[in-house]
């Protein structure tokens, strides 16, 4: 969507994706402060016509209408409020004119006796009414506590009946009064170092409503975050966040919001258009063995000839190989045994049958950094694909050799994963020259410098002829 917005004389668009149903607040922020050059920590207040606050609770709720207009008001410590006149609107334009607000946020009050009953009372009626709802009470007063499957089914109900009334995206404010039922009713679920009982964290241990996931783990974003970043915490975090395991997006929604969306996208963007013709010239050049040939024939050949080549992968995976041997693995030490291009390739990406069990790779899997597992009748045609990580399988959100690979490389940040050795010239070409992620910072080798100019030149030389 375009956002057209305005701040004192200028007017600006702001372009802004929709994930999942939702756009991103914090990310529309961000394009605001580069849109209009102001400095990172401006406050900015969003406000409607009617001079009405527009926060992060409402913000999608209000792009989705497509008839709000709205006027971008700045404030910092240096300056004086200053604003933009209103504008009249076409409902049936695209674009919408914003105004918004992140000022610092209001601390939490302490929930006073009269919210604690109204929220208590809530959550135990609608319990009282559900099928299901009177055996979870019964078994809380005999046991004073609920096992994890009676939790599942408590959440669930509750969830159900919140989106019943107030649609997907309810308000904070209703959110959190039923999290404070929960803990309130249910007094031995509350966490007691947390204000309102980390129900945040327990909703996304629970429900299976997408929505809500989504919702929830943009609202932890920081919080799990942090928790990666520990190196005691990364063992956990899977357990903590369960999401991950069984709601397909959720790393790229959380690469989303460590970078932009410009760069979160650029692989899907330039790869098939700028860089694998350029992949696959620069190879022709080499004297080729047997397998970087199999590897050209499969990134240049046609989706109906790959089903003829049932031992290669299809045109985006042999590409991303080839990159791969162009930019083969380093020497670890003196006394580490050379590794291949073509033994690094099962780094980065495994074939597993489909007619076997994926225990069975399970029990094989080496302790290694991500890596892609391909599972498939053969190699040219994957059924899906997981990012196999710590033990554990991560369904990829596509099918598409390409956008599995994007999920992986992401998966490094998210989680925060060094790179395999022997795949690091590899990963740190993609890093700076794909997604311009710490160009100038990363540290290059020779050799991915030397790619990166030869692909570069390549590239000029095209558009010159």
């Amino acid at each position: 969507m375009l956002i057209h917005v305005k701040f004192g004389d200028l007017q600006k668009y702001v372009k802004l994706e929709e994930v999942e149903g939702l756009f991103d607040f914090n990310q529309f922020h961000e394009k605001v402060i580069e849109q209009f050059c102001l400095p990172p920590d401006t406050k900015v207040t969003y406000k409607d016509t009617t001079d009405t606050e527009v926060d992060e609770e409402i913000f999608s709720d209000l792009l989705r209408q497509g008839n709000v207009v709205q006027t971008v008001f700045c404030y910092d410590e240096f300056s004086e409020w200053s604003s933009a006149s209103d504008s009249s609107f076409n409902s049936n334009a695209s674009t919408s004119t914003i105004l918004m607000d992140e000022m610092p946020r209001k601390k939490q009050k302490t929930e006073n006796p009269d919210n604690s009953v109204s929220a208590k009372n809530l959550v135990e009626g609608v319990l009282q009414s559900k099928s299901g709802g009177e055996e979870i009470l019964q078994e809380y007063e005999t046991t004073e506590t609920l096992t994890d499957a009676t939790r599942r089914q408590m959440v669930n109900i509750l969830v159900a009946h919140m989106i019943d009334e107030q649609g997907h995206l309810p308000t904070k404010a209703i959110r959190d009064k039923y999290g404070f039922g929960i803990v309130t009713l249910f007094a031995s679920l509350k966490d007691p170092y947390t204000k309102k009982g980390n129900e945040a964290i327990s909703l996304l241990n629970h429900t299976t409503d997408r929505s809500v996931i989504f919702q929830k783990m943009r609202e932890t974003f920081e919080h799990h975050h942090k928790l990666i970043k520990d190196a005691s915490g990364r063992n956990d975090i899977l357990t903590t966040f369960p999401g991950f395991l069984d709601t397909k997006g959720l790393i790229d929604q959380d690469s989303r919001l460590l970078f932009s969306e410009e760069t979160s996208s650029r692989l899907l963007q330039k790869w098939d258009v700028f860089f694998k013709p350029n992949v696959i010239k620069e190879a022709k050049r080499f004297t080729s063995p047997p397998e970087l040939r199999s590897l050209v024939q499969s990134a240049e050949s046609l989706q109906s000839d790959d089903l003829t080549n049932t031992s290669s992968y299809d045109q985006e995976m042999a590409s991303l190989l080839l990159l791969l041997h162009l930019l083969p693995p380093q020497p670890e030490g003196q006394k580490s045994p050379k590794i291949s291009a073509s033994d690094a390739d099962e780094r980065l990406v495994v074939f597993h049958k489909s007619c076997c069990s994926l225990e069975e790779h399970h029990r094989s899997q080496r302790g290694l950094q991500p890596y892609l597992l391909a599972v498939g009748r053969q190699k040219s045609k994957i059924d899906r694909f997981y990012i196999v990580m710590d033990k554990c399988l991560i369904p990829c959100q596509t099918n598409s050799s390409l956008g599995t690979f994007d999920e992986l490389f992401k998966a490094h940040f998210v989680f925060n994963f060094s790179y395999d050795a022997a795949l690091m010239n590899f990963y740190t070409f993609l890093q700076t020259t794909v997604y311009n992620i710490d160009v100038g910072k990363m540290k290059e080798s020779p050799r991915v410098r030397d790619v990166r100019a030869r692909l570069l030149n390549q590239s000029i030389g095209l558009s010159c002829e």
